[in-house]
């Protein structure tokens, strides 16, 4: 895993706060937790393909 993502996910995760923030106090709490989601999905588009690889090294290490 590289830094480049880590600061990539960071990224995101403050803009979504933020943005999550702002929906909230004008109402819009709807709006906000779709906004909320739609990070989560977008990180883990990100993330599932290293967990793939992770599991795929520890099942190769177990094998006999």
């Amino acid at each position: 895993m590289s830094v480049g993502l880590i600061f990539k996910i960071a990224a995101v995760g403050i803009l979504v706060t933020i943005l999550s923030q702002v929906l909230k106090h004008s109402g819009r709490e709807e709006h906000a937790f779709l906004a909320s989601l739609a990070g989560l999905i977008l990180v883990l588009t990100w993330i599932v393909p290293y967990i793939y690889e992770l599991f795929e090294t520890i099942q190769k290490l177990f094998e006999l």
